[in-house]
């Protein structure tokens, strides 16, 4: 048995989030720790919202990586086995690395609140936006994209998620104009989706900039468990590569379908969503492979696939 762990990012936050964890030490001690870090309840704010607060884009990104690190610390502590390989969608990537030992928790929860910092500023609220393509070819939606951009205006592939659903960022308008652009190429759907910032996309430069500074000042080595990084579907061979690989990744498009499939074709058996929800669970079985895919959605299920995967190896 070979197995691959995968964290959620942002899009994947909800209200309640947490609830089917609630009775675990491990998890509420994570965010405990992290609330101190940054000073406010995190707990409360999963648990209450209000819903415009936890999806602000400097909320969201700290708190998807308490979420992805509490659950992983449960599993641990339920005597889950050590994964072989680890993968995070977008901001998913700083739970594996902080799962694998690259980076510290401590470190790496104030770390994502700047991230999320930096590209909140790169973009004035408003004026992007990000879009998702359903049911359209990649180069389709690249095509889409070509068209609705102009000299001032961009509109750019941000995610490639699962064959058939392509993610958009950019400029408002430009993004707008690459939604009809799509639909009129065939796309079963194109619609805005709900962040407060066009991630993944070249507006992002500017955060990536400000984020490699502060990279350079983190304590960071190779990690103990292989994480393969979104914008290249490769390893990093050292510790210069990795931070490379994290500033590249702000304005980089995330290669989901390819990570997937390199998980499979590496011969994993078992892919784990290590996070609240299941929105990896559900693009991961879009893409295919012979990997089963579950879910860590509650205690419940945590345990139970604690208990099937034993004596696996």
């Amino acid at each position: 048995m070979k197995l691959a762990f995968v964290f959620p990012g942002q899009g994947s936050q909800s209200l309640g989030m947490m609830a089917g964890f609630s009775d675990l030490k491990a998890v509420r001690e994570t965010f405990s720790e992290a609330s101190e870090l940054l000073g406010e309840d995190l707990w409360s704010m999963v648990e209450n919202g209000p819903a415009e607060v936890l999806n602000l884009t400097t909320n969201t990104q700290p708190l998807m990586l308490v979420a992805g690190i509490a659950v992983f610390r449960a599993w641990i502590d339920a005597g889950g086995q050590c994964p072989d390989v680890l993968a995070g969608h977008s901001l998913g990537e700083y739970s594996a690395l902080v799962a694998s030992e690259a980076m510290s928790f401590s470190d790496a929860v104030p770390l994502v609140r700047f991230r999320a910092q930096c590209m909140q500023q790169a973009v004035p609220a408003g004026t992007g936006a990000m879009a998702a393509v359903l049911g359209l070819d990649d180069a389709g939606v690249l095509a889409a994209c070509e068209e609705a951009s102009n000299a001032s205006e961009i509109a750019q592939a941000a995610n490639f998620n699962a064959p058939g659903q392509v993610v958009v960022a950019g400029q408002k308008a430009a993004v707008e104009r690459a939604v009809e652009a799509a639909k009129s190429r065939g796309a079963r759907r194109a619609m805005l989706l709900p962040m407060s910032a066009p991630s993944h996309c070249a507006l992002m430069r500017p955060a990536a900039e400000m984020l490699a500074k502060n990279l350079d000042k983190l304590p960071i080595q190779m990690p103990k468990v292989p994480v393969i990084h979104n914008e290249s579907v490769s390893f990093a061979s050292n510790t210069d590569e990795l931070r490379h690989a994290l500033v590249r990744q702000v304005f980089k498009p995330v290669r989901w379908a390819e990570t997937i499939a390199s998980l499979n074709e590496g011969g994993a058996t078992h892919i784990v969503e290590c996070g609240p929800g299941k929105v990896l669970t559900g693009l991961n079985k879009r893409i295919g492979g012979d990997a089963q895919t579950i879910a860590l959605v509650d205690t419940s299920v945590l345990n139970e696939t604690v208990s099937a995967l034993k004596g696996k190896r």
